[in-house]
């Protein structure tokens, strides 16, 4: 009346769901990566009065949100918003001192690493 569990169908259902949430990262990455892109080219737009800058941010942003919108189908919505989000942030705050030269303030360290606490606390229960 009840068939054995085959005990390799479980880990080949583990496998592919590790396989699918390590793509839906991998995609999560990719969006990161996509929308630091274009926040990176906001001050060369100039107001949006420069055409080429505009046109790469405008399609950095929808890159951004396609890959947001892929990764979310195997990362919970808020834990990936928060990956994307706080780790966004930090980059866009290491570029701003490095390439832009704007300031690397205490406030800005403290701000960043206060995100990048909340996001690892979100992952810790969050992800599981």
């Amino acid at each position: 009346m009840f068939a054995a569990p085959d005990r390799h169908s479980d880990s080949r259902r583990l496998n592919r769901s590790g396989t699918e949430c390590m793509v839906a990262y991998v995609f999560l990455l990719l969006a990161i990566a996509a929308e630091v892109t274009g926040t990176s080219l906001l001050k060369a737009t100039e107001g949006f009065t420069r055409l080429w800058p505009t046109l790469g941010l405008a399609v950095a942003y929808l890159t951004a949100f396609a890959l947001l919108a892929q990764a979310v189908k195997g990362i919970e919505v808020g834990v990936a918003y928060a990956l994307w989000s706080g780790l966004g942030t930090a980059a866009i705050v290491a570029i701003g001192a490095t390439v832009l030269g704007e300031p690397l303030t205490v406030t800005k360290v403290v701000g960043v690493g206060l995100i990048i606490a909340g996001v690892v606390l979100l992952n810790l229960r969050g992800a599981h």
